[in-house]
């Protein structure tokens, strides 16, 4: 199982932070073949969510998003990311509550919003997410922006 450690940008490690890009490029343009500019300036003002394995390997990520950066009203999860060695295996579920529950402590009032890959709705709405508006692309790949309702 993995182990989950938030960090602010500058407490990451350069190989933290290699390691965690490395991933996101592994998984949303090469796997997903999407070319899309990931290091867009938001990681700066983000805490991060890392979940290694046993050997130290960064096999899952996600970024937390204070409000007013990706959403005027709202604080957000994004760049949600596993490796292809743990998919399948809940660490993507294990992912998503550790950062949850971070969101909530470091943005208190903040809502959560999020922008989930339509294939993913279901994953999210079991964990407590509900759509809101239409379905729109990003980055040429179907989205929905979900809110967390728990």
């Amino acid at each position: 199982m993995l182990q989950f450690v938030t960090k602010a940008f500058n407490e990451l490690s350069l190989s933290e932070l290699y390691e965690l890009l490395k991933l996101r490029q592994e998984v949303f343009v090469v796997e997903q073949d999407c070319p899309y500019l990931d290091a867009d300036g938001v990681d700066y003002d983000s805490f991060h969510v890392l979940g290694f394995d046993d050997s130290g390997a960064i096999l899952a990520h996600t970024r937390l998003v204070p409000q007013g950066f990706s959403y005027e009203d709202y604080a957000s999860i994004g760049r949600v990311v596993t490796s292809s060695k743990v998919r399948g295996k809940g660490a993507g579920k294990a992912l998503m509550e550790f950062s949850i529950q971070e969101a909530k402590q470091r943005f208190e009032d903040a809502q959560i919003k999020i922008s989930a890959q339509n294939y993913l709705l279901t994953f999210y709405n079991d964990l407590g997410f509900q759509e809101v508006g239409d379905s729109y692309l990003e980055d040429g790949i179907p989205h929905t922006g979900m809110v967390l309702k728990r």
